[in-house]
């Protein structure tokens, strides 16, 4: 089996700014374009689950807010993660609890991640064969999607050429 020709998983030394600079713009886009408001407090928040491309939940948030030196309280930190939801420019990554950036925030797409069962990153992918097959076989037994999120468990090629080492 050959090396797959590009990974869309960040390459070790990735420069975390630029991600987070094309989520905020995006960000103030989409808000401006659907009517929301972009408070700096999600804004805070948005930034703050931009820093890495793992899934980060709402207490390190919280702390890392602390750490920054902002008072805030959970109830914050769940209301600003529902309003980035809302506007789609974050996803909930169900079995880890937690939060990571939306990579096509503005366009309409179902949510297919890859996590890796070592390292926690999380690459999102909009494979329209998987939907249609998804679609097409909860028709078959009557099923309707009303949301829809995929996530598979594995093992990213860093870790993978780790575990080879």
């Amino acid at each position: 089996m050959g090396k797959p020709i590009s990974s869309p998983f960040p390459p070790e030394r990735h420069d975390h700014h630029a991600c987070i600079a094309t989520a905020l713009a995006q960000a103030r886009a989409v808000c401006a374009e659907q009517g929301g408001r972009l408070t700096p407090q999600r804004r805070q928040i948005l930034e703050l689950v931009w820093q890495e491309h793992k899934p980060v939940g709402a207490y390190t948030l919280l702390e890392r807010l602390h750490e920054q030196g902002l008072k805030a309280a959970p109830p914050t930190v769940y209301r600003a993660l529902e309003f980035l939801l809302e506007q789609g420019l974050i996803h909930r990554i169900e079995s880890l609890n937690a939060y990571t950036g939306c990579t096509a925030p503005g366009t309409p797409h179902h949510g297919q991640f890859l996590v890796c069962s070592r390292c926690q990153q999380v690459v999102e992918v909009d494979d329209q064969g998987i939907n249609r097959q998804l679609v097409q076989s909860a028709r078959r037994i009557g099923f309707e999607i009303e949301r829809q999120t995929v996530e598979i468990s594995g093992l990213c090629p860093g870790c993978r050429s780790a575990g080879h080492e």
